[in-house]
């Protein structure tokens, strides 16, 4: 059962890489991954470019990349 969900994830995760470059579209297709293949394609979106800030302005730094993936997943908030 494991290899399905793996590659269903995977599945999704490519389909977000897909989108246009334009503010909040990469948002809206992450909307119903798991949290893990959030944060895996929040990076491979950091790595080919097309990651975008709150403000629309392209991320260029990792840390960066990582405050976001670490916002989009839940982990950077106050338990």
């Amino acid at each position: 059962m494991m290899p399905l969900m793996k590659e269903k994830n995977q599945h999704h995760s490519k389909a977000a890489m897909k989108h246009p470059d334009k503010l909040g579209e990469g948002t809206k297709k992450r909307a119903h991954l798991d949290k893990k293949t959030k944060a895996a394609t929040v990076m491979e979106e950091f790595k080919h470019g097309t990651l975008r800030s709150g403000s629309g302005a392209h991320v260029k730094s990792r840390p960066q990349a990582i405050a976001i993936m670490m916002s989009e997943t839940g982990q950077s908030k106050k338990k």
